[in-house]
This record gives structure tokens, C-alpha cells and sequence, in this order.
């Protein structure tokens, strides 16, 4: 029945105020309450109408993805909206654009790249959308290895310019978003090459389309990369390739705020620290991380509304036993909406240490940019990992249903998996990470203080003897056990990494060797990192009564589950034993069934509306089948009864004629 609240029973058995969590959500209430705005604009406004997306041609896709753009511009310039919030009427508009690109990695770019001349001639324009950028650093041959890019930016001392070329195929950039049909301008990344020496890979701001017509500028081939993984999805992005044939561009467009060429031709480092490039990177990665929650989230509230509206077997006095129910779902599902807000809270502190490192930047103090550096990599690694396999997973939750494009997940998976590959290769990241921690072993020895998140490396030696206090199941409910447990496994497995690394005279033949080894050391020390900042936010002030307690109840499954999932690394370095295994093993199947009353209001949190969602199974009201059966018949191929090609080719078969049919 529309109107009514299926779902209804389940938002009563809430032992907290969803109110109070959606604040805790969004981080703040001023924050909740520009999200909240922001979604319903756009959720009322059949504008950004979406549910059409899987059946429109790529050609329809883009310009209909053209067209909300365009509209959100117009509306966020009517409502005079703050930079906040047009940032979440783009985030609920739900749709990827060359818009994403433009605010999320060109306009930042520049603005850590930029001198202050540049910045004034450049930035206002971008403001404005006057110009269109892109980040053209990929290339078809390179993108992990930057050091390996291909593109040549040679400077000509006679005309004082930049001669921006692609020397080869694989030089050609690949991949960058709003690159193919949209951009005018691009952050192009080339080796510049002054006086026959190549100083490395450097950034050049490049206009590649015209003001006038848009057609692209002489010596440069611009196009589309063609349709990509999904019905819909990253189809509404217009991912480009582009080479250069000896395009020349002023000197000044080399972005200049660390390094410079003369009129003569001299290359010359400014006086600007070349680390202000981290504060970039930081921000980038801060906020992959908070989309891999957002992203995560909205899987887990389909997931979750679906498997409490579900029935199947265990009737009894004739109704059968809500999915949810089923410990194996809950196994399974549970973990994931604990995850989400995990990766919500670390998000949370990776904004403050963005806020950290600029400051320190601003002091000239680096003292903690390699463990920035490290921690930023792996936290985008294991985050974006987990949520494109979580997607996955509650795409399975949800039955055969989940594999229709109604359900929402078919599409939010193909639009999220590339995070796993984007701003680094995950395991490349993870590598990066292993570095660092045995780069952190080594200097215990000479006395340097390991920083930050690896301050914990500070009690090696307690922590390589240490034995676990758990004697009980809920003894693991003790955030100091958890805590000193987790440390103990990524010690003990970065000092074994490390010891192993120093049997080979070689080390990057044994880096080579050891690499699965090193990236599950990463791993540990990442998954330490989560779990230390969700219990870092308990100890926080946190608003509403029972709030608190669901929080803990989270954050526990979290870390159970993890160790769980994980149980040879901590039985293999001796960290647990056995029993206790078996112990947090119990105390997790009891996390789940006090977690179960509170499921729907845990991802009522979310504060998700149906427009957002996407989805006839995660409907708010519950009213799935009703809804599910009306979607079908909206499909084109049943606007006839008697599908098109009956006359021709299934007629024949049935009639016996294909000797006669023309196919």
C-alpha cells in the first residue's frame, strides 16, 4: 500500500534517537543541516529525475548529463549557495560529470600550484566556469609510475615558449574525466626539457578547446575513450584521450609555484618548499575516503531495508522469517554497516589532519609529511577496496533482485569500482605504505621517534612481548585489549617484513620478493589506523541518548570482524591464541543480535532519500514488490506485446520456415 510505512516496526525498535545520529553522521548539525537542504532540492526537482539513466543511449547519457549540470550551475548561481553547499547539490545530484573534475582536481591544482600571478589570471575564470578544466596527468602507457610519462614539454629559448608533444602511442593521455567532449583548458603533466636536460615530469596549464566554437586547437586530437564498464554509470563521464603535435604554449604556463624557467632557459627551483605539493594530495585523498563512506553506506541502507522486508523459510503461524533475521545475513551484512561508519569517522580525521598539514606546511615544519604521505596512501587503498567488494556483497544480500538495475547496486558498483585504480593503484599505494613502515623499523634503532600513526611503533619492544589479556568474550569489548592487540599484529609483522628484508644483499630484489608479505604488513597498520580513530571518536563527545552505545557496539563489530577476517596474522605472530579467538568470535555473533533492533534507524542515519538512493529495494516506506512489478512494465521492450523481430525470426522457427526466412 502507498502511503504506509512498512517499515514501521522496525524504526520503533530503535534504542536511540536517529536524530541524534544523523548529526553524528554528518559530523556536525550545521553540517546535517546543508546536506538535509541540499538533498531535498534536489530530490523535489523532477530536473535531476534519474531513474531513466540505464535505458538512455550513450549519446542521450552525456547530453542529458550536459543538461543537469548546466541546470545545477544555474540553480547554485540563483540561490546564491555557498561553496559548501554547491558542493553537496552536486554530490545529490548524483550523477558523475565533468563538473567532478573541474571542482575536485583542477580547481584544487592550481590553487597549490599557481603563483599568485597565475592564480589571478586563472582562478577567477575557473570560479566562474568560464573555463572548463580537466587533470590530463595518464597516459595509455603510464599511470601509476608518473615518473614515467611520456609527453615532452621542451622550451624553445628563441620564442620563449613550451613546445607541448606526444612523442608516441602511449604517450597519448588516456583516461582523464571531462577531457573527451568538455574541457577548454587542462593541467597537462610533461617532461620539461631545457637546454637538452629533462628536469622530470611538471605541470602546464594548456588550452586545448576554443572559446568560440569549441572545436579543439591546432596540433592537438582530442575524443572520447568509449563506453565503459555498466548500464549508465561512469557513461555520463566523458573520460578522454589526447596527443600533441608540437603544441606550443607560453613560458609562463609552466605552473610555477616550485620551479621556474628563465627567458634563458634556466631552470631554477623557487624558494616555495617543494612539500606543499602533500597538502594537494592529502585533500584528494581525505576525500576519497569520505566517498568510499557515502559510497558504502548507501549500499549498506539497500541492503539492510531490502533483508528486513524480505521473508523466506521458517514459517511460523503462517508468516515466514524476515531475511535480517537469518544469522548468516547478519554475518555478513552487519560488518559492512559497522564499516561505513568507520571509514566515516577516519574521513572525519583525515579532515583534520589536512587542516594539521597545511599549518605545518604554512611553518615550514615537515616533520610529518612521510607519515601523512603513508597513512593517506593506505587509507585510500584498504577503503576504497573494501567498499567496491562491500557493494558487491550487498548487491548478493539482496537475492536475485540485487542483479536488477532497480535495485540501485548494479549501477552504484560500476560507478564506484574505478576508486580502486584512480589517484593510484591500490596495491601500488600499499607498497608505498609497506616503505615506510620498514623505514620506520630501521630508524628505532638509531632513536627517532616514530610519529603520528606510528607512534605506537615508539613500544616495539612491549609490544613484540606482550601477551593478550582476554580471558572472557567480553573482555574483547575493552577498547584498550582491542587496541594493544591490533598494535601488537602490525609491529610483529613489519619487524618480521623488515628482519626478512635485511637477509637480501639486494634490497629492491628482495622488496620484489617480499612484496605479498609487505602489503599484508600495510594492511595491518592501515586497519589499525580505523580502528584506533573510531575508538578515538567514542572517547569524543557524542550527542543523544543510546547513541553512544550503538557507536560502541560498531566500532567493536568493526574490529571483531576484522580480526575475524584476519585470523592467521594473528595467530601466525602469536598475538592471540586459539581460545581467544574462539572468544571474540562469540562476543561478535552477540554484537550482532544487539545490533539487529537498531539496523533500520542505524541506516536511517544516512539520511538518504529515495531520489538519492536509487533504489526500488531500499525504499524508505518498505513497499518493494508493489513498486518492483509497476518497474518492470515501464521497461521498452514491453511497450508491445509481440516483441519487435517476431515476424522475422521467431515465426519462422516456430512454423518451421527457417528454410524460407530471409536472416
Amino acid at each position: 500500500m502507498e502511503g504506509v510505512d512498512h517499515l514501521a516496526h522496525e524504526r520503533n525498535m530503535a534504542q536511540f534517537d536517529v536524530n541524534d545520529m544523523k548529526i553524528v553522521w554528518a559530523g556536525s548539525r550545521q553540517a546535517f543541516e546543508v546536506s538535509d537542504r541540499m538533498s531535498r532540492l534536489v530530490a523535489n526537482d523532477p530536473a535531476f529525475r534519474k531513474d531513466n539513466r540505464v535505458h538512455l543511449t550513450r549519446k542521450e547519457l552525456f547530453k542529458n548529463t550536459l543538461r543537469k549540470a548546466a541546470y545545477a550551475w544555474k540553480r547554485i548561481i540563483e540561490l546564491k549557495l555557498s561553496e559548501e553547499e554547491a558542493g553537496r547539490l552536486r554530490f545529490f545530484v548524483d550523477e558523475p560529470a565533468y563538473t567532478d573534475l573541474h571542482w575536485g582536481m583542477f580547481v584544487p591544482f592550481l590553487k597549490g600550484q599557481g603563483t599568485e600571478e597565475q592564480l589571478q589570471k586563472w582562478l577567477p575564470l575557473a570560479y566562474k566556469m568560464q573555463i572548463i578544466g580537466c587533470y590530463a596527468q595518464t597516459e595509455l602507457g603510464h599511470g601509476s609510475n608518473v615518473q614515467g610519462l611520456e609527453t615532452t614539454a621542451t622550451f624553445d629559448a628563441k620564442t620563449d615558449e613550451f613546445v607541448i608533444h606526444s612523442p608516441t602511442l602511449t604517450s597519448s593521455k588516456w583516461w582523464p574525466g571531462g577531457l573527451g567532449k568538455v574541457s577548454t583548458h587542462a593541467v597537462v603533466f610533461a617532461r620539461l626539457i631545457t637546454n637538452g636536460r629533462d628536469y622530470g615530469v611538471h605541470g602546464f596549464m594548456v588550452q586545448i578547446r576554443s572559446l568560440d566554437d569549441h572545436s579543439a586547437l591546432p596540433g592537438i586530437t582530442i575524443g572520447d575513450i568509449g563506453v565503459k564498464f555498466g548500464n549508465g554509470a561512469y557513461n555520463t563521464m566523458d573520460n578522454g584521450v589526447m596527443r600533441f603535435d608540437h603544441v606550443r604554449i607560453p613560458r609562463n604556463q609552466l605552473l610555477m609555484r616550485f620551479s621556474q624557467v628563465t627567458r634563458e632557459g634556466k631552470y631554477v627551483q623557487s624558494d616555495v618548499p617543494r612539500q606543499l605539493v602533500y597538502g594537494t594530495m592529502v585533500y584528494v585523498r581525505k576525500t576519497i575516503v569520505v566517498d568510499a563512506s557515502n559510497a558504502l553506506s548507501r549500499a549498506v541502507c539497500i541492503a539492510t531495508r531490502y533483508s528486513a522486508v524480505r521473508r523466506q523459510f521458517g514459517a511460523q503461524d503462517g508468516v515466514e522469517t524476515q531475511v535480517i533475521n537469518y544469522k548468516t545475513q547478519q554475518s555478513r551484512l552487519f560488518p559492512l554497516l559497522a564499516s561505513a561508519y568507520a571509514f566515516r569517522f577516519v574521513g572525519e580525521w583525515l579532515q583534520w589532519l589536512y587542516t594539521d598539514v597545511t599549518e605545518r606546511l604554512a611553518a615550514n615544519d615537515f616533520s610529518t609529511l612521510p607519515e601523512a604521505h603513508a597513512c593517506t596512501a593506505g587509507l585510500k587503498s584498504i577503503t576504497t577496496a573494501a567498499t567496491a567488494d562491500g557493494i558487491e556483497e550487498c548487491r548478493k544480500l539482496c537475492g536475485g533482485h540485487g542483479y536488477l538495475c532497480s535495485s540501485g547496486l548494479p549501477e552504484l558498483f560500476a560507478v564506484y569500482v574505478p576508486a580502486c585504480t584512480y589517484e593510484g593503484d591500490n596495491v601500488v599505494l600499499l607498497l608505498q605504505v609497506a616503505r615506510f613502515l620498514v623505514k620506520t623499523v630501521s630508524q628505532l634503532v638509531s632513536g627517532k621517534k616514530p610519529v603520528g600513526t606510528t607512534a605506537y611503533m615508539g613500544r616495539l619492544q612491549h609490544l613484540m612481548e606482550s601477551t593478550c589479556k582476554v580471558q572472557k568474550a567480553e573482555d574483547w569489548l575493552n577498547p584498550s585489549i582491542v587496541l594493544e592487540v591490533f598494535e601488537a599484529r602490525s609491529a610483529r609483522m613489519s619487524v618480521e617484513c623488515a628482519k626478512k628484508l635485511g637477509e637480501f644483499t639486494n634490497q629492491e630484489e628482495g622488496f620484489q620478493e617480499l612484496s605479498p608479505s609487505l602489503v599484508e604488513a600495510a594492511v595491518a597498520h592501515c586497519q589499525l589506523i580505523i580502528v584506533s580513530k573510531f575508538i578515538e571518536k567514542l572517547q569524543g563527545d557524542i550527542p543523544g541518548k543510546g547513541v553512544k552505545e550503538q557507536l560502541q557496539k560498531l566500532c567493536s563489530i568493526y574490529a571483531l570482524y576484522t580480526l575475524h577476517k584476519h585470523m592467521g596474522d594473528f595467530l601466525s605472530t602469536s598475538t592471540i591464541t586459539p581460545k581467544q579467538a574462539s572468544l571474540a568470535d562469540d562476543q561478535l555473533r552477540s554484537l550482532y543480535s544487539q545490533v539487529r533492533p537498531n539496523a533500520i534507524a542505524l541506516v536511517d542515519a544516512f539520511n538518504y532519500t529515495d531520489h538519492y538512493l536509487g533504489s526500488i529495494l531500499g525504499r524508505y516506506d518498505g513497499n518493494v514488490y508493489p513498486n518492483l512489478y509497476d518497474e518492470a512494465w515501464k521497461d521498452p521492450m514491453n511497450e508491445s506485446a509481440v516483441p519487435d523481430g517476431y515476424h522475422e525470426y521467431i515465426k519462422p522457427l516456430l512454423k518451421q520456415q527457417l528454410r524460407n526466412s530471409r536472416l
